[in-house]
């Protein structure tokens, strides 16, 4: 049974599920804020949502007084970004890059049990500790919660250790966010209820409302699978393919003759390394996707795409971000538009697929600084490929220094990924409403 909570209950009694959104591309704040509050209107809302680019990072202060003279809501939560991504008040949704822009949106969400919450990410509880640690620390008890949407200050320098902390305190509980881009104030970048912070935010959604999560990592291998032979810690020392052994560069320098002039343009800037994963294979199959034969019914492979951050040309070895051991498998991958479009239309038609014709109430789009129109060529390139699949959907969110969500199980911070919480009233099991 879902906890019962009679404010909730009074609040949303006769109320209709409602989001109402409006994105301004105004080069004023004030001019932007005036615009998205008279779309808006004064009506109550649950909950409020702001995305701003960065083009207003020093005004950022003066942002949330403006809006809440005349919107109402709830829980106020938002974060500033590389770019926004919002829905116009007509209906139309679209990715905002390389100009000054704010994407409001207002949401009622009767039956929704909502906690804001604020991290200090100095002040970490033990790992080694109880999970309730966490869980006093949060401030939300598990019972509460079946989603949780986190913004993180750049500043944030524990954020692994913060995601593993809050997948050990909740497990089996979604996590969907991203990481606010830098920038020279002496403010956060993070929007909590009436104050701008660092450190790390998070709404917690219970009752009826979860959200359903997807990573589009857009990533497509090259050359054969590697097992690691040596490594220490996130350095990859030697690889082996078959009895063939070598440094990581020399097997790289192997893959890089055997590829064509297009791709290895592509790896000047969009080589990554996949990490074997075997907990993913189950997401691959809910999505129908295989990098190994095409095959959605029986995947041999499934990775975790991690960034390469350095090279030894002394010996050869190959930094990753990540943590690798002997015995785990690793392939090169290459970063590119075909295979983004056609991983993140998979990911969202199965979701489609699995509840029919209902379209989620809103998506909520964290993507890489490295997607939008750098990857996809044009604008609006996520969010039409959601459109293709939910024609109606409002979409808000950011483009993040980093984005959150879950694989195989576990919650990751990632890379040129597009994140995806999709928002969807769907009582769990064995709750009732009136």
């Amino acid at each position: 049974m879902v906890p019962f909570n009679p404010l909730d209950w009074l609040r949303s009694r006769g109320q209709q599920a409602r989001c109402r959104h409006a994105l301004s591309s105004k080069p004023s704040l004030e001019e932007a804020a005036r615009e998205v509050t008279v779309a808006l209107g004064p009506a109550e809302a649950d909950l409020a949502l702001v995305f701003v680019s960065s083009h207003f990072a020093s005004d950022l202060t003066r942002l949330l007084p403006l809006l809440q003279k005349r919107l109402n809501a709830r829980h106020w939560l938002g974060c500033l970004g590389g770019g926004v991504v919002g829905t116009t008040p007509s209906g139309e949704a679209h990715e905002v890059e390389r100009t000054a822009a704010i994407s409001v949106s207002l949401l009622n969400l009767p039956g929704a049990e909502l906690s804001s919450f604020r991290l200090d990410c100095t002040q970490l509880p033990d790992l080694d500790g109880p999970a309730q640690n966490w869980q006093d620390w949060v401030g939300v008890t598990p019972a509460q919660s079946r989603s949780m949407l986190l913004m993180l200050d750049p500043g944030c320098n524990a954020v692994n250790d913060l995601v593993s902390g809050l997948d050990y305190g909740y497990p089996g509980i979604a996590k969907v966010g991203g990481i606010a881009v830098p920038h020279n104030g002496d403010h956060g970048s993070l929007l909590h209820e009436e104050q701008v912070v660092g450190g790390a935010i998070g709404l917690s959604i219970g009752g009826t409302w979860s959200l359903d999560p997807m990573v589009a990592q857009g990533c497509r291998p090259i050359g054969p699978v590697f097992a690691i032979e040596q490594a220490q810690r996130n350095v990859l020392l030697e690889l082996s393919d078959g009895d063939r052994r070598a440094s990581p560069v020399a097997c790289l320098q192997r893959v890089l003759a055997d590829l064509s002039a297009e791709d290895r343009e592509l790896v000047q800037h969009s080589l990554f390394l996949g990490v074997e994963r075997e907990e993913l294979i189950a997401d691959a199959m809910l999505a129908g996707l295989n990098q190994s034969d095409g095959s959605a019914n029986q995947p041999e492979r499934a990775f975790l795409v991690r960034n390469l951050i350095g090279v030894d040309p002394r010996n050869g070895a190959v930094a990753v971000a990540d943590r690798v051991r002997a015995g785990q498998n690793v392939q090169f991958q290459l970063r590119e538009a075909q295979a983004s479009r056609l991983e993140a239309r998979q990911l969202l038609q199965a979701h489609s697929d699995q509840y029919g014709d209902e379209t989620p109430l809103m998506g909520l789009l964290f993507a890489c600084l490295g997607r939008g129109s750098g990857l996809f060529g044009g604008p609006d390139g996520d969010v039409s490929i959601a459109r293709d699949v939910f024609p109606q959907l409002p979409v808000a969110g950011g483009f993040c220094n980093g984005e959150i969500g879950p694989l195989g199980g576990a919650t990751h911070l990632h890379g040129y990924t597009a994140c995806w919480g999709l928002l969807r009233c769907d009582p769990p099991a064995g709750a009732t409403q009136s």
